[in-house]
């Protein structure tokens, strides 16, 4: 990658010790004649990232999915700085960052293109998500009817409490707590997974990335709610239906040269199996 000379930080002051580890990586920029911008705003305003090289967002998980509409749509990376919980987006600890700031900022890291959801609830109504988009009725305990083409294939009918439409990124957030399963972030899929059932033979269905999907509310007298990236929702109207497909732009996500998808997965999920012999995984 080019030597980042344009940076500009996105910082969750929420966060413990985010703004200090801010303040230690603005400096190291700032020496390094880096020319800066700060904001503590997010999801950052349209344009915000336009003419950057680079983006450093300091928080978590939730901090980045409200950095990442504005990421693609620039085609400017994001280095993720964790100072949340989980991390899975955020994959540079603040020592890391502290550590090879300098290296970050010479260019040395890998871009991990990763695949985004376009959804559209109608004329002028759509958004883009990096994890997922929730679909359930605005009632919490009110249970739905929803119907499911791919394409002009009927899948079938659920009744559920909601569906979620999950990119390979996002298969680790809700998709995962609700069942479904893992996918790696180089899979071009989508993958669907319906909430709590009313049939014991529904489970999450993966369709090929091209594939437009379309859920219909069978639910008389009720009104969806569909959440993108559980931060933003969109209207829908009573009678139209929702459209869903892979986007055709990437969120370009600044990872370690070394970087590993399953060590972070084992690492985050607390899985056993660590690497004992290298030389097997190299053959």
């Amino acid at each position: 990658m080019k030597p980042i000379r344009k940076l500009a930080f996105v910082v969750n002051e929420e966060k413990s010790g985010a703004p200090e580890i801010a303040r230690t990586l603005v400096a190291a920029a700032r020496n390094a004649g880096v020319k800066l911008k700060q904001t503590t705003r997010f999801p950052i305003p349209r344009g915000y990232l336009d003419g950057y090289d680079a983006c450093c967002v300091i928080g978590g998980d939730g901090t980045l999915l409200g950095v990442a509409r504005e990421s693609a749509r620039s085609k400017v990376p994001i280095i993720g700085v964790n100072r949340g919980s989980l991390g899975f987006l955020t994959t540079f600890s603040a020592e890391e960052a502290r550590s090879g700031f300098s290296e970050l900022l010479a260019g040395r890291f890998h871009i991990d293109n990763r695949a985004m959801l376009d959804c559209s609830t109608g004329p002028g109504s759509h958004d883009l998500a990096l994890n997922d988009v929730l679909i359930k009725d605005q009632i919490n305990s009110r249970i739905v009817r929803l119907e499911v083409y791919a394409g002009k294939e009927l899948v079938t009918n659920y009744t559920c409490d909601g569906l979620i439409f999950s990119t390979p990124t996002g298969s680790t957030a809700y998709n995962l707590s609700a069942g479904g399963p893992i996918i790696h972030p180089d899979a071009g899929v989508i993958a669907m997974t319906p909430i709590c059932p009313h049939t014991l033979s529904n489970r999450s269905i993966i369709f090929r990335e091209g594939v437009k999907l379309r859920v219909i509310n069978r639910t008389p007298s009720s009104r969806l709610l569909v959440a993108m990236d559980g931060q933003r929702n969109l209207k829908v109207g009573m009678d139209s239906p929702i459209e869903i497909t892979i986007s055709k732009l990437r969120l370009p996500l600044a990872q370690k040269t070394d970087y590993s998808h399953f060590s972070v997965v084992r690492t985050k999920l607390k899985w056993s199996g660590d690497l004992v012999d290298r030389s097997v995984a190299q053959k």
